[in-house]
């Protein structure tokens, strides 16, 4: 794979509106434009009928500001040093419904992979990462298995090889302590250790 013109190719697709199959920091995962509703649209149609909203990945911490969001600097330290870490913020500004379908919160991750980072870094714009399946099918390990779950419906897949990670971690803040919503990538040891040293108190199961 020619990591560079894939590099290129992504993101002219996705500023385009276009949608793409990539590697993330976890599994496999749908990108696109989270700041463009018809891109944020066709996806929830192509692979969540349900509406349930979607993880949103960002380029920075800024991010958490300009979508206004509720964090302080434990929040930061925990997207950027862990990876396969989400972590769901309450949010105290409206952030268009397309992307809360509802819900007074957002759940929000920071790649670690540089080949993702570096893709939303040059589109200067958070995407929404959905695993590569359809709902309530098994997430694809290969971008072969992707294929055959959306065949053209998706603009570009890129190769990573297989994966056999699992879905990120989730986690809610609330105050000192931390909910852990879905054990995943980050097995809950390990999420202790960190949050310990962050300076948090407890950590429950929602």
């Amino acid at each position: 794979m020619d990591r560079y013109k894939s590099f290129t190719e992504v993101v002219s697709i996705l500023k385009r509106g276009g949608l793409a199959v990539v590697p993330t920091d976890t599994i496999y995962g749908i990108v696109g434009d989270a700041t463009n509703i018809k891109t944020v649209i066709r996806i929830y149609k192509l692979r969540r009928p349900s509406g349930r909203p979607f993880i949103l990945l960002l380029p920075d911490p800024i991010w958490l500001v300009k979508l206004g969001l509720v964090f302080d600097k434990r929040i930061v330290e925990l997207l950027m040093r862990v990876r396969g870490l989400t972590v769901v913020l309450e949010r105290k500004s409206k952030i268009p419904l397309y992307l809360t379908r509802g819900y007074d919160s957002l759940a929000v991750r920071i790649p670690h992979s540089p080949f993702l980072r570096g893709v939303l870094i040059k589109l200067g714009k958070p995407v929404v990462a959905p695993s590569a399946n359809p709902e309530g099918k098994r997430p694809a390990c290969t971008v072969e298995e992707a294929y055959k779950y959306f065949g053209d419906s998706i603009d570009m897949y890129i190769d990573g090889g297989k994966l056999k990670g699992f879905p990120s971690t989730i986690i809610k803040v609330e105050g000192d302590k931390v909910v852990l919503l879905r054990e995943g990538a980050i097995n809950r040891v390990s999420l202790e250790r960190v949050i310990k040293k962050l300076g948090f108190k407890t950590i429950s199961f929602s």
